[in-house]
């Protein structure tokens, strides 16, 4: 009987446990020691989560301006690698010539918060 419900578990998948728990953990609620356990791995930094968050409060503060200045920052990079012969990116979009419509979009997009902003401040 223990091999028919071990064979319907490896058929199911993990546990939800199984997945959070490190592979390294040992027992439940263990975690190892760098200290203690020299073969033990560094806990996760998860750096990437503290970088978009800081971009997002960039967005945030600086509004249009921000949008305007990255999306041409990105247009000129991506036309430039564009010249040189890249054709496939990593980014979503794959195809250069849709990462270029699409940031050439943002960048209009952000051109036009700047152009609205000014004129309520200025009242044109």
């Amino acid at each position: 009987m223990g091999s028919d419900s071990d064979a319907r578990r490896i058929a199911a998948g993990p546990l939800p446990s199984q997945l959070v728990r490190s592979k390294h953990a040992g027992r439940h609620g263990h975690r190892p020691d760098p200290d203690t356990d020299p073969q033990s791995p560094p806990p996760f930094d998860p750096l990437r989560l503290c970088i978009f968050a800081t971009i997002a409060l960039l967005g945030w503060a600086a509004g249009p301006v921000a949008l305007a200045v990255f999306a041409a920052v990105g247009f000129a990079g991506y036309w430039k690698a564009r010249r040189r012969g890249l054709t496939k990116s990593k980014c979503y979009l794959r195809d250069t010539r849709l990462v270029l419509a699409y940031l050439g979009i943002l960048l209009a997009a952000g051109l036009w918060g700047i152009y609205s902003m000014a004129a309520q401040l200025f009242g044109f």
